[in-house]
């Protein structure tokens, strides 16, 4: 490594978060150096659930054909109680608003090999395995990284004295719950209180086996218990520790076989991959910038899994932060678009890590009265003439950079299937991902004034409609959600939330006039 390195972003963490948004700022032609203090990718499972926003995120970046193939999409999540009774069966079929499968299950190692991969195809991007971050500084010019090497030593990480200096406009802590940059930016938690430990156990089966049900959760007071896919080949068990067992007891191998054998999961039928204890928290950072330090990720929001959102939220700060970073670093606009990034996710994330733990709240049941009564009262609300479970949360971004007031603002946009030119594809293979102008018509379009085309064009923003001077509207997604929110046009940002849209043709050029004033840089 040269000493003084200088680049446009350096991120702290080599994670999927990490990684995403390195992908993202390197091929927009940034320079990026990310700092990782293990030297090589961690190999054992962690995530393992994706929603279809993340993988239209994928898809943008270029590597969902590759990810696809390490994927293995699941249908249906069912809750059943000690008796197997069905008390909630959540359907997952289909896709999602964002043109991809409801739900996919994979290994994080495997996924973390895929982005690899992309990231080091860049030459603009550098990856130092082995550094860590031990002091910053900052000025108006960026900030100033001292890292020093390491090496594994007994499964630590010990610094080996070699030292050096990176320079970078801007720093993104994407370094895990323990976060470094948090702590050198002096940010606290909010801690919600919630915290239960569980026994994390990974196997890949050695003979052919079909699994009934393919993903679900046991309420059993006697031990929760959650069985679902992890990934191709591969099966997780997560056991709820009980009162009076403690993580040294419980995160042993002997343990994990125990546990495991009750479903017929040996030594002869299975490898065990991995167990380890984990402490299922909901907790968040007070902030999320400190100047030109952001956090992303496990250093910005820790939740429990039960919603399978974890990852998806530090994905999806990536994906904010990419847009941002890149418009600042072109000179299309300044720091103060940063501001609205910790506002709009903390309130998204604050949504989903409160409905992780409501779910939590039912499933970690231990009293068997208290388990016997919700057992009672789930079954009874089936019964009810036309219930359906829970939807999972849509949360609204928080008070941010989009029109609060517009038709569907700050919410996900859908993808659908399109026809333009005699290319048949989803909207982003066929258009491209970015800022995004959808109207229903060429005649909503002419209505642009002079200033606002040239703003569009200036930044890059993808000018379109459907019908018949347009693309083909395949699914009738777009149709459907112009009548949903009674709009003419759409304004989607490049992570696919609103920025805003027009009722009328007439609203248009005020839509347009916000959003291009709120890019500028502030005078």
């Amino acid at each position: 490594m040269q000493a003084d390195k200088r680049v446009d972003v350096a991120i702290v963490g080599y994670g999927p978060t990490g990684q995403l948004l390195a992908l993202m700022l390197g091929r927009a032609g940034h320079r990026v150096t990310v700092i990782e203090r293990w030297p090589d990718l961690y190999p054992l499972p962690r995530a393992v659930h994706y929603d279809h926003e993340i993988a239209r995120l994928f898809q943008a970046s270029g590597v969902m054909n590759d990810i696809k193939l390490i994927a293995e999409i699941t249908d249906r999540y069912q809750w059943l109680n000690a008796s197997r009774e069905v008390l909630m069966d959540f359907n997952w079929g289909g896709r999602g608003l964002s043109g991809w499968p409801v739900a996919s299950m994979f290994s994080q190692p495997q996924l973390e090999r895929v982005l690899d991969t992309h990231v080091r195809q860049l030459p603009n991007v550098t990856i130092l395995p082995g550094w860590s971050a031990t002091t910053l500084q900052q000025d108006a010019q960026g900030v100033r990284l001292e890292i020093e090497a390491g090496r594994i030593e007994n499964g630590k990480w010990t610094a080996t004295g070699d030292t050096d200096t990176v320079h970078a406009r801007y720093l993104i802590g994407a370094d895990g719950a323990n976060s470094v940059v948090r702590t050198m930016s002096g940010i606290e938690f909010e801690d919600l209180g919630f915290a239960f430990d569980w026994l994390v156990v990974d196997i890949q089966p050695t003979e052919p086996r079909e699994w009934i049900p393919k993903t679900w959760q046991l309420c059993d007071p006697a031990r929760p218990t959650t069985i679902v896919p992890g990934g191709p080949g591969r099966r997780r068990w997560e056991f709820m520790l009980l009162p009076g067992e403690t993580a040294e007891q419980m995160n042993q191998e002997s343990v994990a076989w125990d546990l495991l054998s009750h479903w017929d999961v040996t030594p002869r039928n299975a490898l065990l991959e991995r167990h380890a204890v984990y402490t299922f928290r909901g907790r968040w950072a007070q902030q999320w910038r400190a100047g030109k330090v952001l956090l992303a990720g496990d250093a910005a929001h820790l939740m429990p899994p039960f919603a399978g959102q974890g990852m998806c939220s530090g994905l999806r700060d990536a994906a904010a932060l990419a847009w941002r970073l890149n418009t600042i670093l072109r000179g299309k606009g300044g720091d103060r678009l940063l501001d609205s990034y910790g506002p709009e996710r903390l309130n998204h994330v604050r949504e989903i890590i409160d409905f992780s733990i409501g779910l939590g709240k039912v499933i970690c049941i231990t009293d068997p009265e208290a388990a016997a009564a919700r057992d009672r009262e789930m079954l009874a609300a089936q019964a009810t003439p036309g219930f359906q479970p829970p939807d999972a949360p849509r949360p609204r971004l928080g008070a941010g950079l989009y029109d609060p007031h517009s038709p569907g603002s700050g919410w996900l946009t859908p993808q659908g299937a399109i026809e333009l030119n005699g290319k048949r594809g989803l909207f982003d293979d066929v258009l491209g991902a970015g800022f995004a102008l959808i109207a229903r018509d060429q005649g909503t379009l002419d209505r642009l004034s002079h200033e606002n085309r040239q703003a569009l064009s200036e930044q890059g923003v993808i000018v379109t409609q459907f019908g018949p001077d347009g693309f083909a509207d395949v699914d009738g997604i777009y149709s459907e959600y112009f009548a949903q929110h009674d709009v003419v046009a759409l304004l989607a940002r490049p992570d696919f939330y609103s920025y805003g849209a027009a009722r009328t043709a007439a609203d248009l050029n005020p839509l347009v006039d916000a959003w291009r004033h709120a890019m500028e840089p502030a005078c």
